[in-house]
């Protein structure tokens, strides 16, 4: 802490999760000049995001929004490990893991022994109570929501939430990471899914209730939105690249946090989910992906 008792400049970045989020997170962090520690379990993860990095890279240097000597260095800023001790130096940590909860608290509680004191402790969570993932730490002031949206290089947008012991040098210091990385902030309450999912993925849960009943098929209901409301995916094509798993978990955890039946997860897309077709990473989802042009699967 300053004498003025904001928080000093954030200068190293730790990631925990080196999937679509997390090396994401890491690529905007590593290319707004600081330095950035991407951590995972899986060493093959930690060496795909490696490779997803250096392509984005690619592709925005290719466009003129990147150059060469930009992305050389920031990929010299990033570091990979599956050592959670070398998130140590890092003055905030981003977890960026599965959207379970007992997934994060478990990581949350393990970063613990390895962060310096004054390290805040932020969570990339799309729906999961800030307030209650703050509460397995041993610094509830210094935990925030940093909700990114996918993908991440790409997407202006970062959902910033406090929960209700965040403090004002906590935010203050997120905020101006947030624009460090060129990103626009929009602050919400923590409230079930925040402001992007408490909207959006009802709606595509409507959507799958529409196909079960016969509404419309899957290319008439995406067609439809896009068209009638100039939305460039419909939702069923959104859900499958969001992750069908991933839209199931937000309906439960609106479901179970306002207790309104409005809420109720579409038994269609539970069915999916429960087929393991979660969308595009499996190849199949309310499009079948396995081919060079998706169809619908009904």
């Amino acid at each position: 802490m300053t004498a003025s008792g904001s928080k000093e400049a954030i200068r190293i970045v730790g990631v925990v999760g080196a999937g679509q989020m997390g090396n994401g997170i890491a690529h905007v962090a590593a290319l707004s000049g600081l330095e950035v520690v991407l951590t995972d379990l899986r060493a093959e993860a930690l060496t795909q995001a490696l490779a997803t990095i250096g392509k984005n890279l690619d592709r925005q240097v290719q466009k003129g929004a990147v150059t060469e000597a930009d992305r050389m260095a920031a990929l010299g800023r990033i570091r990979t490990t599956a050592e959670t001790s070398a998130l140590g130096p890092c003055d905030i940590v981003i977890e960026a893991a599965t959207e379970r909860e007992e997934i994060k608290t478990t990581i949350l509680k393990g970063l613990i022994p390895h962060l310096k004191p004054d390290a805040i402790i932020a969570t990339n969570t799309s729906s999961i109570s800030i307030t209650r993932l703050a509460a397995v730490t041993d610094r509830p002031h210094q935990v925030i929501g940093m909700h990114f949206m996918n993908p991440v290089p790409v997407m202006k947008l970062v959902e910033v939430i406090r929960g209700i012991a965040t403090d004002d040098a906590t935010f203050g210091a997120v905020q101006q990471l947030a624009e460090r990385m060129g990103k626009i902030v929009a602050l919400a309450e923590d409230y079930p899914a925040f402001i992007v999912n408490r909207i959006l993925v009802p709606m595509i849960n409507e959507a799958a209730f529409a196909l079960m009943e016969g509404v419309g098929s899957v290319a008439a209901i995406d067609t439809a939105m896009k068209l009638g409301t100039n939305q460039p995916m419909g939702p069923l094509e959104l859900g499958d690249f969001i992750g069908l798993d991933t839209c199931l978990a937000i309906m439960r955890v609106l479901q179970g946090g306002m207790g309104d039946s409005k809420y109720r997860p579409c038994p269609l897309l539970v069915k999916y989910v429960e087929a393991g077709w979660l969308g595009r990473k499996t190849k199949r989802g309310f499009y079948d992906y396995r081919g060079e042009t998706p169809l619908a699967t009904r």
